[in-house]
């Protein structure tokens, strides 16, 4: 570009929005900020396709400010929107929430006479999906089809996985069986989603037949579909099958995730065996894996209620310390852990705490302070 400049060739603003796309695919954000600078130096105006570009970039990196600032400027400017740069700001909006700021765009864009792509319906029919609005998204399906556009492999494993988060297993299989009758081949994606749905719906049966109905097919296992089928195995108590799926999926050359590690964690926890969590959550953090919420709730949990409280309360402050906050199922396990011991201070402060943070107490909860009232207590705990 520079050598371009040098030489006096006068570059347009198709051959900037060229570089700067290449530069935003590769990630190459110093460059994408010196051409911006050479544009602004050549005084080169941006067009519709510039600010597509450039509201991708920003969106990318979370410059949410920047994304409306450039909108607006684009407005002010009169720069006529195409449907590449309605694509755009409608799947930003519907990333970050804001869907009903999508559908007005949508709305602007139709108005137009502009014609949506599987893109635009795609956006808004996963942020449908994501808020629970599955007759919307399936309306807006519909109105795809008649535009006939056809819905692709990504767009039911949206929708599968939206029915499934609702807990609408049968509208799942009926949207899955009149695909499949159009020809729709469920991929590795999509036999997770469903046995993953069914592990929620604690149907772990069904759950197991999906994933081995994938290999069946041949699809090739991933981490994902390891990672559930290790879940589904350590909330039945079969831990040795976990752990062998667990050594399996390393030979195979996919790494467990934060999400495997806590599944196994949690399923030697509940079996007693706390040598082997700790050495599992040890594992995790020598290759990379940040233990989380779910990793420190499971240790805590399996503590107290194998009458380890003092481990589960050095647990709960070393969690505190490491910036993470107990979730109510945390507190509900401390406390709990506490009360039995006869540690009531500690444990009707730690119960206030939880109401400050807002969250809700449970029954086991009361039950358990009130069970302490009995005897006395002393040590201190908690998030400070």
């Amino acid at each position: 570009m520079n050598e371009m400049v040098s030489k006096g060739v006068k570059a347009n603003v198709i051959t900037y929005n060229t570089i700067l796309n290449a530069c935003v695919k590769r990630k190459d954000f110093e460059v994408v900020t010196d051409v911006l600078r050479l544009m602004e130096k050549e005084k080169v105006e941006y067009n519709a396709a510039t600010y597509t570009v450039l509201i991708e970039y920003f969106g990318s990196v979370g410059k949410h400010e920047e994304v409306v600032k450039l909108f607006d400027e684009m407005r002010e400017r009169r720069v006529e929107a195409d449907v590449h740069l309605y694509t755009s700001m409608i799947s930003w909006h519907c990333r970050r929430g804001n869907i009903k700021r999508a559908f007005a765009l949508f709305d602007e864009l139709i108005e137009k006479c502009l014609v949506p792509n599987a893109h635009v319906y795609g956006a808004l029919i996963d942020g449908l999906c994501k808020i629970g609005q599955m007759e919307a998204a399936q309306m807006l399906v519909n109105d795809m089809q008649s535009q006939g556009i056809v819905v692709n492999q990504v767009l039911v494993n949206t929708l599968l996985h939206g029915y499934f988060k609702k807990g609408m297993m049968d509208d799942a299989l009926r949207l899955l069986a009149v695909m499949e009758k159009k020809g729709f081949e469920p991929d590795v994606f999509t036999y997770n989603i469903m046995a993953s749905g069914m592990s929620r719906l604690k149907r772990h049966e069904e759950a197991k037949r999906w994933l081995f109905m994938m290999v069946d097919k041949r699809a090739i296992p991933n981490a994902v579909n390891f990672t559930t089928l290790i879940d589904i195995h350590c909330k039945e108590g079969n831990i040795v099958e976990a752990k062998r799926l667990f050594q399996q999926m390393q030979r195979r050359g996919e790494r467990p995730n934060t999400v495997t590690y806590n599944a196994l964690i949690d399923g030697y926890t509940k079996k007693g065996e706390m040598k082997d969590a700790y050495k599992l959550r040890n594992e995790m953090e020598a290759k990379g894996r940040i233990p989380d919420i779910y990793t420190y709730t499971s240790l805590v949990h399996g503590a107290c209620n194998y009458g380890k409280v003092d481990e589960a309360v050095k647990l709960f402050n070393e969690m505190c310390q490491k910036g993470l906050v107990p979730n109510v199922v945390t507190y509900t396990a401390i406390i709990s852990g506490l009360s039995k011991e006869g540690r009531s201070d500690e444990a009707f402060r730690l119960y206030n705490e939880m109401i400050s943070f807002g969250h809700m107490p449970d029954q086991r909860a009361y039950s358990s302070l009130v069970g302490s009232l009995y005897t006395t207590g002393a040590n201190s705990s908690g998030c400070k």
